[in-house]
């Protein structure tokens, strides 16, 4: 009897997995402070920089190929567009992509290598920082990233004449902002994914449509009364509809719209893949 006690105490004290998650407040979901993350970008930088120019050559060479591919060949037959040269109509477009394919691509597969294949997370996860730090971290890391891939198009731009240089600097904010949104959103697919082969479907499935439809190699005015509804749902129109006027010294319009719709990319997919972080990480 003596020798079956311990197990049955050890069975007793032993709780279940939907009892140990009960354990986990919700709040670790959640930043626990507003400068915890820093320490994620910064452990993200480090790491980043032995490899920094190797790495902006990567992420700058399929935005320029569309640029002075398109731009030069293609600008040759189609002219002016909407009144100005069309690789300049289309810098501001590839501008916008090409933070929208940078974040995205950031959070996607160098997020997944952290979490999943080198498991960074689940160590960084026994440190006063929250799981909540290191998706906001991972977050900001992919839209800075983001960022030096538009601005350095933004400099060629303006550097070939392509752009107007003092009201480009209008975009700065609009690119941070767009940085964020795609970040945050392909977070969530990085938490749903089961291995890396998934991030193709969200690729062909949204981000090339995306890239299509949202003004950056032509206007959506040239689309059917249909699909004009749904790019208006999309953020890279809205962040094409931001940037192009400001690199091409033009007047804004619907600010105010165009900022609140990127605003809302960047909070409700947050919320949602610290969720199923938590979900995943739990298991």
């Amino acid at each position: 009897m003596d020798t079956l006690e311990p197990s049955r105490v050890g069975k007793k004290r032993a709780p279940s997995a939907k009892h140990a998650e009960s354990f986990t407040p919700m709040s670790s979901a959640l930043p626990a402070n507003a400068t915890h993350w820093m320490s994620v970008w910064r452990r993200n930088y480090l790491v980043w920089k032995k490899l920094a120019i190797a790495s902006m050559i990567g992420n700058l060479a399929d935005p320029m190929i569309y640029l002075f591919g398109l731009g030069l060949g293609l600008g040759l037959m189609v002219g002016h567009v909407e009144g100005v040269s069309y690789i300049a109509f289309l810098a501001a477009g590839t501008a916008a992509s090409s933070v929208m394919m940078s974040a995205s691509f950031e959070a996607m597969y160098s997020g997944f290598s952290r979490m999943h294949v080198q498991r960074t997370w689940e160590a960084i996860m026994h440190t006063p920082l929250t799981l909540g730090d290191i998706v906001l971290g991972e977050i900001v890391w992919a839209a800075s990233k983001s960022v030096l891939s538009g601005v350095a198009i933004m400099i060629v731009a303006g550097a070939l004449g392509y752009a107007s240089f003092p009201s480009m600097l209008i975009a700065l904010p609009v690119i941070v902002l767009t940085g964020l949104a795609f970040a945050s959103t392909a977070m969530v697919i990085t938490a749903l994914a089961p291995s890396y082969d998934f991030f193709m479907f969200y690729q062909t499935l949204a981000l090339t449509p995306m890239l299509l439809l949202s003004g950056v190699f032509f206007p959506i005015a040239q689309l059917p009364a249909l699909a004009q509804h749904v790019t208006q749902a999309l953020p890279l129109f809205h962040a094409v509809e931001l940037i192009r006027p400001a690199m091409l010294g033009r007047p804004f319009n619907g600010v105010a719209l165009h900022v609140i719709v990127l605003t809302a990319y960047v909070v409700v997919p947050f919320g949602l893949c610290a969720w199923l972080f938590r979900r995943r990480m739990m298991k």
